[in-house]
Order: structure tokens, then C-alpha cells, then sequence
């Protein structure tokens, strides 16, 4: 097991366990697990051992947002791209050959909900709650959410849910295709388990193949 003070990984067999581990923020992503997580995940991506990938967080929220640095007023807007850019984490996520299995364990905001929307499978906790509340806040959802949420759950309803800021609860979520399984808080960790070794039992061309097409 190799073990951060952001992001903790391990591994069973053909199986990757990636835990965003910043609990006493409610797993908020700052710069430190932002190139954390680019790490794991390069490597990851990189290991043909690794048939499949969970992601999941440590506590209550599976993860409530960002940490941003402060950033002057008197910044340029290069300077803001360019701390946007470190904290970019979806991308890599989404482009690794492996698939990912994103276990919400609980409450998912912003680009932690980002975050999720880049693996290619979601499965949720019974209490977990999910929103894009950026527009909130007076920005934009800007790690992917605008791309990916639409592909999910059509153009109306991702421009409804972040026009809006509105914060959903699981059935909802099932019933929009933003998840593809709940289950009970106490269950979710045998489940995605389960999933990812019939996962991993398959052929790993084909499997890379299938997430590719």
C-alpha cells in the first residue's frame, strides 16, 4: 500500500483502490491531491497488472469541491488559468486504459462530482447527494462537468441542474442515469468489490478495447 497525506492506494490482485483522503476538509481537492491523483492515476494507467480502478473517500463526503489558493484581485487571468490547470484532475482520470468504478460513499459537489462524471461507472451510497452548485458561487463548473454531465443525462437536464445549482438526492440520480447503482452505506464497499473482480475476470485487451470504442 502506498499511502499520502491526500491520497491513499492500494491494491488486491487486479484491482486498484485510489481514496481521497483529506476527510477533515470533507475531501475538498487542493494541489497537493490534485498532482496526487494526476500521479496515481499516470501510473496506474501505465500498469498492466491493474485490470480495474476504484476511486471512493475516506469519511462522510466522498468529495465537497476545491480548495482553491488565494488568488490576488489583481491577478491576470493567465495566472487564474494557470491555477485551474493544476487543479485539473478529470482528464486523467477519464483517460487511462483501465475502467473506473467511482464508489460514492457520500456527498459529491462540484469538481468532486466533476471527478466522478470522468470514470465510467457510478455507483452511490443510498444518502449520497450530487449538485454542481458553481453557478452559486458565480463561476462555472470547469473540469469537464459541462461536457460530461450532458453525455450523461441529456443537454436539458445538465443545463437545468447547473443553471440552477440544484442539489439531488440518490433516487433522482438513478432514476437520470447519473449513477447506475445505490446501495446501502454499509454494502457499497462489497458491491463495487464484487463488480470490479468480474470486471477484472475478464480479458484486459478486450476490456481496454470496449472502453475505448
Amino acid at each position: 500500500m502506498t499511502e499520502s497525506m491526500s491520497v491513499v492506494v492500494s491494491y488486491s490482485k487486479n484491482i486498484a483502490t485510489v481514496k481521497l483522503n483529506r476527510e477533515s476538509h470533507h475531501n475538498r481537492i487542493d494541489e497537493n491531491m490534485a498532482f496526487e491523483l494526476q500521479d496515481a492515476f499516470s501510473h496506474l494507467g501505465q500498469n498492466p497488472s491493474v485490470r480495474v480502478v476504484i476511486l471512493s473517500g475516506v469519511g462522510e463526503y466522498f468529495c465537497k469541491g476545491t480548495d482553491f489558493p488565494s488568488i490576488s484581485s489583481q491577478s491576470s487571468s493567465a495566472s487564474y488559468e494557470s491555477t485551474l490547470e493544476m487543479l485539473r484532475v478529470s482528464d486523467v482520470v477519464a483517460s487511462i486504459r483501465q475502467p473506473v468504478i467511482a464508489v460514492i460513499n457520500g456527498n459529491v459537489f462540484d469538481q468532486g462530482m466533476e471527478l466522478t462524471l470522468a470514470c465510467d461507472i457510478r455507483i452511490a451510497s443510498a444518502s449520497a447527494r450530487f449538485g454542481l452548485t458553481q453557478m452559486s458561487k458565480g463561476y462555472i463548473p470547469w473540469d469537464g462537468g459541462t461536457q460530461r454531465l450532458p453525455r450523461l443525462i441529456g443537454q436539458g437536464r445538465a443545463m437545468e441542474m447547473i443553471l440552477t445549482s440544484r442539489i439531488i438526492g440518490v433516487e433522482e440520480a438513478l432514476h437520470m442515469g447519473l449513477i447506475t447503482s445505490e446501495a446501502p452505506p454499509e454494502k457499497l464497499d462489497e458491491i463495487a468489490l464484487l463488480m470490479a473482480s468480474t470486471i477484472a475476470a475478464h480479458g484486459p485487451t478486450a476490456t481496454e478495447y470496449l472502453k475505448e470504442a
